[in-house]
């Protein structure tokens, strides 16, 4: 079996690690300052580690299980990569530039089973899960990639919205999160962080429970159990009744704004009327809550769906503000390096298939 990336490792369980394996103290230090601040390719590069600990830590762990297949660069300055795994999987990764900041939206699954009809990313059954060190790989290669450009730019924001469903890898998720929010190291603000769920209500309670102050946001996409059962299946074991009564939980645990996404779909749930239904399912709690309209991203393989036509968006988003529902439209970065999550990744694997 392959050696574990020692980016798996939070800041305790590194200081754990070192101190069962007989070494002192100071050298956690020593280490997380090279694995994240001066972000070092290998081991050896630690010069004021001593030859032990080096020895110890390459005898135990590897500092890069990725590697980097294709590398897109659009014109708004997004790029996106394909990542191959140690085991040969291919997961994407992708930098979004803002006004605000660099973000990076990851991927914590190689493949995804929660079977959303019109995701790209679902179109591959979940493989497995992602460890957290291939989830951190994931920040720390595209901060590498930055640095190289000698431009001193850094990773701001991270979005956890790539492949697959975070709250499905739960502790791997929760230990990427204190690794890059550790600010001895990437120091990534808690609240620059936003982690999405297509809504596993059980996993909401915990992750209230954690006090961790990352953003959450949840794949609405309905507003009745209908129609959500229609595009997602996940609502047959969630349905909206149980993930509201968990959003109720996490908002009276944590005070925190959530985020509803709702992807716009033409003549299937852009009406007045899933507005309307939206705007009540969300009213008693709307001073917590921030509706994201998102334009659908259309794909080969669900040609049953089509982008909402901009008036339709801008009526739906103009009905839930009369509604005193707080909301906005997010327009899509990368358009022209197949925006969609999962399409590259998708392409890839056929082209080797037909190949």
């Amino acid at each position: 079996m392959s050696k574990p990336s020692i980016y798996g490792l939070t800041y305790e369980q590194l200081t754990d690690w070192l101190i069962e394996h007989g070494q002192q103290r100071f050298r956690v230090d020593q280490v997380w300052n090279w694995l994240y601040k001066k972000r070092v390719n290998h081991f050896s590069d630690m010069n004021n580690v001593n030859k032990e600990t080096i020895a110890l830590l390459e005898d135990h762990f590897i500092l890069g299980t990725l590697e980097e297949e294709i590398k897109q660069e659009s014109k708004d300055g997004t790029i996106k990569y394909l990542f191959r795994l140690a085991d040969g999987n291919l997961i994407e990764t992708v930098l979004m530039r803002f006004n605000y900041g660099l973000s990076v939206c990851v991927t914590t699954q190689v493949g995804c089973n929660i079977g959303c009809t019109f995701c790209a990313s679902g179109l591959l059954k979940k493989n497995r899960d992602l460890s957290s060190g291939e989830i951190v790989e994931q920040i720390m290669n595209v901060q590498k990639h930055l640095d190289s450009r000698g431009e001193d730019e850094r990773v701001s924001h991270i979005v956890v919205m790539g492949i697959g469903e975070p709250f499905d890898n739960f502790t791997n998720l929760m230990d990427f999160l204190y690794v890059v929010n550790d600010d001895r190291g990437l120091n990534i603000g808690a609240r620059h962080i936003t982690v999405s769920t297509s809504g596993l209500a059980h996993k909401i309670y915990e992750f209230a429970d954690t006090g961790i102050q990352v953003n959450l946001a949840i794949s609405i996409h309905a507003p009745n159990n209908e129609l959500r059962t229609q595009i997602m299946k996940i609502n047959k074991a969630f349905p909206i009744e149980k993930l509201m009564k968990a959003v109720d939980y996490y908002l009276e645990k944590t005070n925190r704004r959530i985020t509803y996404e709702y992807i716009m779909l033409r003549d299937v749930n852009d009406h007045k009327e899933e507005a309307l239904q939206l705007a009540k399912l969300l009213y008693d709690h709307r001073h917590l809550a921030y509706v994201n309209l998102i334009p659908y991203n259309s794909v080969d393989e669900h040609n049953q769906y089509q982008r909402s036509e901009s008036t339709s968006i801008q009526a739906f988003f103009e009905t839930l503000k009369e509604q005193g529902i707080n909301c906005g439209v997010r327009w899509e970065n990368g358009a022209d390096i197949d925006a969609a999550c999962g399409q590259l990744r998708s392409k890839q694997i056929k082209k080797k298939n037909v190949g």
